[in-house]
């Protein structure tokens, strides 16, 4: 069964043709937004140093959203399919399971974060809501990451 847009054709100028460039330009946009969710909380945390305002504790959900990019990305898709891993502890099992799990941290890490916001911050009517809308895009921002990284790359390059 074909898609509706299947037959659609999109002729782009030669200079804004990715080709050879794709996972460059993937890897380099996924550093951007890593780098700026851990600038942003930085930020947020020179800004409001005090645990009253801040908990130092809201900094484990983006310890365990950078642990999940690293999960997320440390199995190929070749690795997933089963194409090119076939020993290993668990074989192509174990990369899915060990997949699944950096999905769930990665996921639990964002769902935390807006907990963190709207439960911690602006439910308690906090004077600086920033505190955890930094929690939030921190966690945001290595989600998004993430997903370029393992996504907007491809492997057929890499041969």
């Amino acid at each position: 069964m074909s898609g509706c847009l299947d037959n659609v054709q999109c002729h782009l100028p030669e200079c804004c043709r990715i080709g050879d460039k794709r996972n460059a330009i993937a890897s380099v946009l996924a550093g951007i937004f890593f780098f700026h969710g851990w600038w942003i909380i930085i930020d947020a945390a020179v800004l409001y140093p005090d645990n009253s305002q801040m908990k130092h504790a809201y900094h484990v959900v983006g310890i365990f959203s950078t642990v999940a990019f690293f999960m997320i990305n440390a199995v190929s898709s070749g690795q997933i399919r089963g194409d090119n891993y076939n020993s290993g502890c668990l074989g192509q099992t174990g990369a899915r399971i060990w997949l699944f799990i950096g999905f769930m941290l990665a996921f639990g890490s964002l769902i935390g974060s807006c907990w963190i916001l709207f439960g911690g911050y602006v439910t308690n009517s906090f004077e600086a809501v920033y505190p955890g809308v930094a929690i939030f895009l921190q966690n945001f921002f290595i989600f998004i990451a993430s997903m370029i990284f393992k996504f907007g790359r491809t492997e057929d390059l890499w041969e």
